[in-house]
């Protein structure tokens, strides 16, 4: 991933990390199956029909569903319906794609007319899927108000572009090796998709239609990551109907990602483990992690390690010849939430004193797994290719920089090769500019993000003159289940003004103490 997907925070995830408990298959429920499987099959093929020929889904078309978390901890009720839009907006008569939405309707039966929209990151995964790991933390402003959730063209339920590539095949095959598997999803996806067609200047049109097809005037927006750019360019295109947004791990409309990701990675983990480098409860038992991360740099670069685990998601042995791809995708998927992060130290102390890879392997499963299941490849290539990679020359990189961190230049190499074959796609000739607006904003971050900095932020909102900033000191990314950021979020969009907003709460906020033994952190 090039971009990351913002927090999916689950209470389970730091014990299925540890191997202490194993998810069960046999509970997971398919995301979307309505649970009259029957008639809400016969309503669902009827609302396609009608919304293929009328362009809207009709009143009473919604069915009951169910959306599901990434690791199938979590299932949240939800009503369902589809909309049928042209592949291509400039042939109306060509192929249609279905987009999948889905509302949790308001508990208040006198709720607010503006809904909330809410975007997920990657790019390439549905906001039906993210929303089901993070729907508690919308409880509050869920009382009052809608939250409708559109499947981004690409992902989810929305002509998915799956392939089988993953971060896996990015890091660690040839050059030839990338180009083939590039050039096969190519040609598995052409039967059904104009892959070119999925990027961000033609989705903001779907999400419109979306809004105007359920006859909302204005919507409210949370993003979250990559979300945050598709929200800013709906802003800029379609800001008459948006009452306020909130920007989650701000990526700025000016800034094409790439390069900087390895150095703000690095960045992030040497603040990470320099925080428990000065408490003592951390140093004591450890001393600086940061040493042992570069003794363990070095020793992977050397030579893989095997291990031998229970996988943490099924409790089956498994054995992994632990390398420095695997130590890289723990450091930079750990860095991004404090609930992760509070395992780095001690796992990095295992590794490096007792040879007991064991904790990190495990981190590595369950976040690769939770992370690479949830992204539709073929969509996050198209807006990559189209929307990032184009705008750098991987030439003027500075290699030697790049090569000092533990994500070195591979990643950047990477996805120069892969869009050396994938198509590219329509981009909005304003897109990279600057945004201006006077939409009431207030965008998040958090201090230690390894991939969208608060200086980020801070760029966003120079053009955006009624926002504030909140910047958590110690956390990553995405702080939407950050403690209390619930209540700001409500009150925010009470007031649809960050003007006398309360957010004393968020500056007593604390990241999750570093444990110190597998029994989690000290007294």
């Amino acid at each position: 991933m090039l971009y990351p997907l913002g927090r999916v925070k689950d209470p389970a995830l730091l014990l299925l990390a540890l191997g202490l408990i194993a998810s069960d298959p046999g509970v997971a429920t398919q995301s979307g199956t309505p649970r009259s499987a029957t008639a809400a099959a016969q309503t669902n093929a009827a609302a396609q029909t009608n919304a293929a020929q009328s362009g809207t889904p009709l009143s009473g078309a919604f069915f009951p569903c169910q959306l599901e978390n990434p690791v199938h901890l979590t299932v949240v009720q939800a009503e369902c319906t589809v909309l049928s839009v042209p592949e291509n907006p400039s042939a109306p008569q060509g192929r249609h794609i279905d987009l999948k939405i889905a509302r949790v309707p308001a508990v208040n039966r006198r709720k607010q007319a503006d809904p909330v929209f809410v975007l997920a990151g990657g790019p390439g995964m549905a906001a039906s899927v993210f929303y089901a790991g993070v729907a508690p933390f919308f409880e509050r402003i869920h009382r009052d108000r809608d939250i409708v959730l559109v499947d981004q063209r690409g992902t989810g339920g929305s002509n998915a572009l799956t392939c089988t590539q993953t971060d896996d095949d990015l890091y660690r095959a040839s050059d030839a090796e990338l180009v083939s598997m590039t050039r096969r999803c190519l040609t598995d996806l052409s039967h059904r998709a104009d892959v070119a067609l999925y990027t961000t200047s033609v989705a903001v049109r779907d999400l419109d239609l979306v809004r105007s097809a359920l006859h909302y005037e204005q919507i409210n927006l949370y993003a979250v990551s990559y979300g945050t750019r598709m929200a800013q360019h709906y802003l800029r295109h379609y800001g008459r109907h948006v009452r306020s947004l909130i920007l989650d791990g701000v990526v700025p409309p000016q800034r094409a990602l790439g390069p900087d990701i390895a150095l703000a990675a690095e960045s992030a983990l040497l603040r990470i483990l320099a925080r428990c480098r000065d408490q003592p409860s951390c140093a004591g038992p450890f001393g600086d992690p940061a040493q042992a991360y570069h003794d363990l740099r070095e020793q992977l670069q050397a030579d893989a390690v095997p291990v031998t685990l229970p996988d943490p998601t099924s409790g089956q042995p498994t054995r992994l010849e632990f390398s420095s791809y695997h130590f890289a995708t723990v450091l930079r998927l750990a860095s991004y939430t404090s609930e992760q992060a509070a395992l780095l130290p001690w796992a990095l102390h295992a590794a490096d004193r007792s040879r007991n890879f064991g904790p990190l392997a495990a981190q590595f499963l369950l976040v690769n797994r939770a992370y690479g299941d949830a992204v539709a490849y073929g969509m996050h290539n198209t807006v990559v290719c189209s929307e990032d990679v184009p705008f750098f020359d991987p030439r003027s990189l500075d290699r030697r920089k790049l090569e000092e961190t533990y994500l070195g230049a591979t990643q950047v190499d990477g996805l120069t090769n892969i869009c050396a074959v994938w198509p590219r796609g329509p981009v909005d000739a304003d897109f990279h500019a600057p945004l201006r607006s006077d939409v009431p904003t207030l965008l998040l971050s958090g201090s230690d993000d390894p991939a969208t900095p608060p200086a980020y932020a801070e760029e966003a909102g120079r053009g955006l003159t009624h926002s504030l900033q909140i910047v958590l000191s110690g956390f990553g990314h995405g702080q939407l289940t950050a403690p209390c950021m619930d209540r700001v979020m409500a009150q925010f969009l009470d007031r649809g003004s960050v003007a006398r907003l309360d957010t004393a709460c968020t500056r007593a906020a604390r990241p999750m103490p570093f444990f110190t033994t597998i029994n989690g952190p000290a007294p």
